[in-house]
């Protein structure tokens, strides 16, 4: 099959009319307006409709649409509702947790200053340094989904692609920070969207659609044919559920949006992004399976290339523009977040709580510092592209490496026992444990395979009661908990040190959990929950909100430009 290139001008054109038409709208916050907690939050106080857009752009990445498809392709049909359909319940379920997160931290920037506030440095640091992984991780990730698009659809190369994506996604970041994420979100996330609904019926109709569903069934293995596929739940489907909940938990791209979003506005801003993943995600990773019945064969075997060869087989110039636009928009969505969320983990974590200290922080200096963290974040993601790994590896690695902090960080918004000794100690022995079992290290044959299952099946226990618990309380958490791992025991041990993937990210939740409650429930003292209020809020005193409503995000009623005591109307 031939693919359809376009000339050097047109994609620079592009590239420019879409990097330069985001950079135009972040132009709408000027100098006066520059204020380090609106940088890094928005003030606390934004909108619903800004705050969904926001919400479903950053969660809906090149990376969503890539790994999607690559599902599809590898599992067959049931392989996008494993990826989409759990990726989408998992914002669903962060709502519920993030109004209790608000209701104790309504003024903070980041989990990891939270954490502080409630334990202390070492849990701090845990959960800060796990982030800049995570964020480099994604930033780098979403570099890679635009230098093989650009490489594929123009003249230029992987690396110049790379470099052209980065470059854009900073231009319109660096200045404004989230406040230019989050305004420039919501129009990307409409232009996805409505790429979505015209592009896929495209390409499937011109595959030969669905007629290619029943000519090409051939070429699926008995797997790949069944919806109920166990080799798509185990290796697919399940690590993935794992691994989302932990990407909801711990990671601060979300928690950022959470701490900026109207808190009265929680739990419609987190169903809307819900209903808007699940849709675009799955749609794309369709594509995926129409490839599986036709015997399509991305370029060199990569996986990261199914996408835009498809894109470039079946669609006509013009549709094919808007396809490159789409996938830039959702990369970009995701990137500047990511880089936002770095730049506010070194505002508040090393520089303002670390360095500084909260009462002495120069906003000033720490907005010189989230510009200075953007661009070397920036380098550092565009010289580990080159490595061209998986990108679908990564998120369910990364997903799995949080699950390690999951209970440890939940526990410690809910239960006034637990202790920082029991935070760090539980987190490290998940690791600990987690890394040898992800990446075989250790020979998983006789009793020791029967140890790595045991605490798996735990972990089963552990994620299905988390799920519950958000909703409907510890009480129905437990019996699911316990239901969930008796039910599973029988038909788990003994086989599931086989998926090292799953098992890893089991082992980290049990572990993490089981030790963190083993050192705090004999602990009699009890933290006073309220304090976490008074140790995290603004550092630029009364100025965020203004500065937020200058940018087009709402003020509170009653609230004037520059007027002092805005954390006390939040609390």
């Amino acid at each position: 099959m031939e693919t359809a290139q376009f000339g050097a001008v047109v994609i620079i054109g592009l590239l420019v009319l879409f990097y330069g038409g985001t950079f135009l709208i972040s132009t709408r916050i000027g100098k006066k307006d520059e204020n380090a907690d609106a940088y890094m939050t928005g003030g606390n106080n934004i909108g619903f409709g800004i705050s969904a857009a926001s919400m479903t752009a950053t969660w809906i990445w090149a990376a969503s649409m890539y790994a999607s498809a690559t599902s599809g392709y590898t599992y067959g049909i049931s392989g996008p509702i494993h990826y989409g359909l759990w990726g989408a319940l998992m914002i669903l379920f962060i709502y519920p947790f993030g109004k209790r997160i608000r209701s104790v931290a309504p003024k903070a920037h980041t989990l990891a200053e939270v954490m502080y506030a409630r334990h202390g440095r070492s849990s701090q640091l845990m959960l800060a340094g796990s982030n800049v992984v995570g964020s480099l991780i994604s930033l780098m990730s979403n570099f890679i989904a635009g230098g093989v698009l650009i490489s594929l659809l123009s003249p230029f190369n992987f690396t110049q692609g790379v470099f052209a994506v980065a470059a854009g996604v900073l231009l319109y970041t660096l200045w404004s920070g989230f406040r230019a994420s989050v305004l420039t979100d919501f129009i990307q996330v409409v232009a996805m969207l409505g790429a979505v609904a015209v592009i896929v019926p495209v390409i499937f109709f011109a595959a030969g659609f669905p007629a290619a569903f029943e000519t090409g069934a051939h070429h699926l293995t008995p797997q790949q044919g069944n919806f109920f596929s166990s080799e798509a739940f185990m290796n697919q489907g399940a690590p993935y559920i794992a691994a989302v909940l932990a990407y909801a938990i711990g990671n601060q791209t979300i928690a950022q949006r959470l701490f900026a979003v109207k808190q009265s506005l929680i739990k419609p801003t987190f169903v809307t992004a819900t209903i808007g993943y699940g849709a675009m995600v799955i749609g794309v990773g369709m594509l995926g399976v129409l490839a599986l019945y036709i015997g399509f064969e991305p370029t060199g075997g990569d996986l990261n290339n199914l996408i835009p060869e498809m894109a470039a087989t079946y669609l006509s110039p013009v549709l094919l523009a808007v396809f490159f636009i789409m996938i830039v928009g959702a990369l970009s969505s995701t990137a500047d977040a990511d880089l936002c969320a770095l730049s506010s983990i070194t505002m508040t974590d090393i520089y303002g709580q670390a360095v500084a200290g909260k009462e002495k922080a120069n906003p000033r200096t720490m907005l010189l510092i989230g510009r200075i963290t953007m661009v070397l974040a920036t380098a550092t993601a565009v010289a580990f592209a080159s490595l061209r790994l998986s990108i679908l590896d990564l998120l369910v690695f990364v997903g799995a490496l949080w699950g390690a902090l999951v209970f440890p960080v939940l526990a410690s918004f809910y239960w006034e026992k637990v202790t920082s000794k029991a935070f760090t100690t539980s987190v490290l022995a998940a690791l600990a444990v987690f890394l040898p079992v992800r990446f075989s290290w250790i020979p998983t044959d006789g009793a020791l395979g029967i140890v790595v299952d045991v605490l798996a099946v735990i972990g089963i226990g552990v994620v299905l009661g988390l799920m519950v618990f958000g909703f409907l309380g510890a009480r129905p958490a437990k019996i699911v908990g316990v239901l969930a791992a008796a039910v599973s025991a029988p038909f788990a041990i003994g086989s599931l040190h086989e998926y090292a993937t799953l098992s890893g990210s089991l082992v980290a939740y049990s572990v993490s959990t089981v030790i963190c409650w083993a050192m705090s429930v004999g602990n009699n003292e009890r933290f006073d929950f309220a304090v976490i209020a008074q140790r995290t809020g603004d550092f630029d005193d009364g100025s965020a909100q203004a500065s937020a409503g200058r940018a087009g995000v709402p003020r509170p009623a009653g609230v004037a430009h520059g007027e002092p005591g805005l954390a006390a109307s939040s609390k």
